[in-house]
């Protein structure tokens, strides 16, 4: 069975350093929260990160991965007067090692969000130009959603070219860890409760729940989303939501639970919990779940076993693994 994993990543040492200080801010105790000295989960090593070459792809072949889609960390804390340039650079970087490894690789383009006027045209050179499936964008830009007006052409790109949107987890803003996640609380268990633990996942389910109620997927109906770990809270609240907020009060075209159907795939990224699959699969199906690991933030070891093992048809575990990854990307 032909493995392909979408949430896997990668840092351009450039781009970490010139984030730091705006990423310093958001979360000012990121860097000993998912220190890899302290022993916790989800702090891999620098080294590990920046691999993209036969470290990783022995890691890959040990545990059965075939095919990882990969993305740069940390591009939308880049200052605006960089952020072209930089990203320009990561995202070259990323297809020069799809081009050493065309069979173990693919990616996800990085967009200068911080310089959203330069984004549309950084999408449209990634994908035309350098063979990547889609974007990843890691949350909030400057604390606005990806609704905000000054994004709307980067939706726009991306519907018009037919590639994806992966909607990736980033830090809450400043004042939403403050007063949600911090109140007292030891930094590190606040900063982790405020990412991994619960913060980052509510974060994304509300930044896609605000897309769609924005009316963005009404402006662009085809346009298809990715959400990771098990669809970032959603899908166990889709029902609440039709319910709270159906049609005569959002006047949108569709529900909210027909937008999270028909533009929204799915992945574990890494969450390997029967539960979760079978609630997921109950709600939203199998023909849009996506596998994925979240390396090296979650290891390789076991997923390829989650898979094969699981409860599921032979044919959906087909689907699963590589089927609906080639159909959404291309690959």
């Amino acid at each position: 069975m032909k493995l392909i994993t979408i949430e896997e990543h990668t840092l351009d040492t450039a781009v970490a350093r010139a984030s730091a200080g705006r990423a310093a801010e958001v979360s000012p105790h990121f860097a000993t929260a998912y220190s890899p000295a302290g022993g916790l989960p989800y702090s891999p090593t620098a080294e590990v990160l920046e691999d993209l070459e036969q470290g990783r792809i022995a890691d890959m072949d040990a545990h059965g991965i075939d095919v990882q889609v990969l993305s740069n960390l940390t591009t939308q804390f880049l200052p605006a007067n960089v952020a072209p340039e930089l990203v320009r650079g990561a995202n070259n970087r990323l297809a020069a090692a799809c081009g050493r490894h065309p069979d173990r690789f693919a990616a996800f383009a990085s967009l200068p969000t911080s310089a959203a006027d330069r984004a549309p045209a950084e999408l449209k050179r990634a994908v035309e130009e350098l063979g990547h499936v889609g974007t990843l964008i890691h949350g909030r830009t400057d604390d606005e959603f990806l609704s905000a007006e000054q994004f709307d052409p980067i939706l726009r790109t991306a519907a018009e070219l037919r590639v994806p949107i992966y909607l990736h987890p980033g830090p809450p803003t400043r004042g939403t860890s403050a007063v949600n996640y911090e109140a007292g609380l030891d930094p590190v268990v606040a900063t982790r409760f405020a990412t991994a633990g619960w913060g980052w996942h509510n974060e994304s389910g509300i930044h896609f729940l605000h897309l769609v109620l924005s009316g963005a997927l009404d402006r662009y109906p085809d346009l298809q989303f990715v959400l990771g770990h098990w669809g970032e809270m959603i899908p166990w609240s889709l029902d609440r939501l039709d319910e709270a907020l159906p049609q005569r009060a959002t006047g949108l075209d569709r529900t909210i639970g027909d937008y999270v159907r028909q533009n929204v795939w799915y992945t574990p990224s890494g969450m390997f919990t029967t539960p979760h699959l079978r609630f997921c699969t109950d709600v939203l199906g199998t023909d849009r779940m996506i596998y994925s690991v979240d390396y090296p933030f979650v290891g390789n070891a076991g997923a390829r076993a989650f898979l094969e093992n699981c409860e599921l048809s032979a044919d959906a575990k087909l689907d699963i693994a590589h089927r609906n990854a080639e159909r959404l990307l291309g690959i």
